[in-house]
């Protein structure tokens, strides 16, 4: 039987990973994207929470874009314009009977739990 060391980020426990600097780098985005979603909603109250956490880990995964733009690039942002959008993942919202598709919706793959150490 072989033994793999998995490592979880403090902030997202549904998140393995195979290495300890790809936790640690996915941890610290995580937090920056906190930070960032806190500034967002104090700024800007009307948006909603989800807009607030969604824009916030949006600026955190491209912090080096917005990093260039702050520091005198402002065509960095072109980088972040001409990319595919990424569609996030649409919160569970209970959806009015007659809105409901008829396709047949796959169940959520459950997170594998981490070996314990002997």
């Amino acid at each position: 039987m072989a033994v793999e060391v998995v490592y979880r980020s403090s902030r997202d426990l549904e998140r393995l990973f195979m290495d300890k600097a790809e936790a640690d780098r996915h941890d610290k985005m995580l937090e920056l994207a906190e930070l960032l979603a806190e500034v967002l909603q104090k700024a800007v109250p009307s948006l909603s929470e989800q807009q607030v956490e969604e824009a916030g880990i949006y600026m955190a995964k491209n912090r080096d874009v917005f990093a260039k733009a702050f520091k005198s690039q402002p065509d960095a942002l072109s980088e972040l314009l001409n990319a595919p959008v990424e569609t996030p993942e649409p919160a569970e919202v209970a959806a009015p009977a007659e809105e409901v598709s008829a396709e047949p919706i796959a169940p959520a793959k459950p997170a594998k739990a981490a070996k314990a150490a002997k």
